[in-house]
């Protein structure tokens, strides 16, 4: 048999769709693949590059994936129902754009740190779109140039954006064009609204926002990636709730926000946590408004561990 190589634009779990050339291939994976060592839900996720052989017989013009090749990167979270595992979103990617909303539903900042310290973790680049910024009145427009500020300080890219009036959506597309994106959020912050705006041939499944509860539904199922009219391309993901942090080590969590580990070296102790220790010059930084409260509480937060849980008396900005 001759082996192809090709990348995964869509995993619905048990199939996978793999560009090569110009051809689109419906493969499935080799039954070891899931005893070698891998302890993801997912062995096989979408943009990754890998190599398959053509099946011959009954089942003619599908493939059988073979090899998984080197990821330059992916971008991880724990699984839902089986905490000890993790789930893959996707891999290889350029950078990742995490869209936000302050209502319709809200997004809370430990959310956003949270998928940030993955970011960090795994040297995606990362750029926050606050969206639906036609709804927000004057004190939520407040609160997110607050945000804005605080994130920008840091060093993250911000775009505010509007599906519905197109405001500013040709800055997005800059933002996109020629790389490799996968774009996450909530359910209903209008992933899939932004990306048929900004490229109409994608023509994707746009749910509605629950008016009672503010919460949005589900419209993606599956991660796929499509190519961009304008030049890269987009992984879309199905909404998430929650982003739980996995493979990481306790010590490890203050490396991943910028403006605490740069100031970490001027602390009295070398393995400081920031939290109780003297001399700490992280919390003389909170305390001088330096550094955002609100991400100080969030990474105290991550520090203990377990899921998110999101409550309305916490997290707010």
């Amino acid at each position: 048999m001759s082996v192809r190589q090709g990348i995964v634009v869509k995993s619905t779990g048990s199939w996978y769709n793999v560009k090569s050339g110009e051809d689109y291939i419906s493969c499935k994976i080799k039954g070891n693949f899931r005893q070698e060592g891998i302890t993801s839900t997912n062995p096989v996720v979408v943009g990754d590059s890998v190599s398959f052989e053509m099946i011959k017989g009954d089942n003619e013009g599908t493939g059988l994936i073979t090899q998984l090749h080197e990821r330059k990167n992916y971008l991880v979270r724990k699984a839902i129902k089986e905490s000890k595992r993790k789930q893959i979103i996707a891999a290889n990617i350029d950078q990742a754009l995490l869209v936000v909303t302050l209502d319709y539903p809200e997004t809370f900042t430990l959310f956003i740190d949270r998928f940030l310290v993955t970011t960090e973790a795994y040297r995606i680049p990362a750029v926050l779109v606050f969206n639906k910024i036609d709804l927000y009145d004057d004190s939520q427009k407040r609160k997110m140039e607050d945000m804005i500020a605080v994130y920008e300080k840091i060093g993250y890219k911000c775009l505010k954006v509007s599906a519905e009036t197109e405001n500013n959506l040709e800055a997005l597309k800059t933002t996109m064009q020629d790389n490799v994106n996968v774009i996450a959020g909530h359910s209903g912050v209008g992933k899939s609204t932004l990306l048929n705006k900004i490229d109409p041939r994608l023509n994707l499944k746009v749910a509605s926002v629950s008016p009672s509860h503010k919460t949005g539904k589900h419209a993606t199922t599956f991660s796929e990636m499509f190519q961009l009219a304008f030049g890269g391309s987009i992984v879309d993901t199905p909404g998430i709730k929650g982003f739980g942090l996995v493979d990481f080590e306790r010590w490890e969590i203050p490396h991943y926000f910028p403006e605490m580990f740069s100031r970490s070296g001027e602390c009295s102790f070398r393995d400081c946590t920031h939290t109780h220790e003297p001399g700490c010059a992280v919390k003389t930084a909170v305390e001088n408004g330096e550094i955002a409260e609100f991400r100080y509480n969030n990474y105290l937060e991550i520090l203990k561990g377990g899921e998110d849980k999101y409550r309305k008396d916490k997290h707010r900005k």
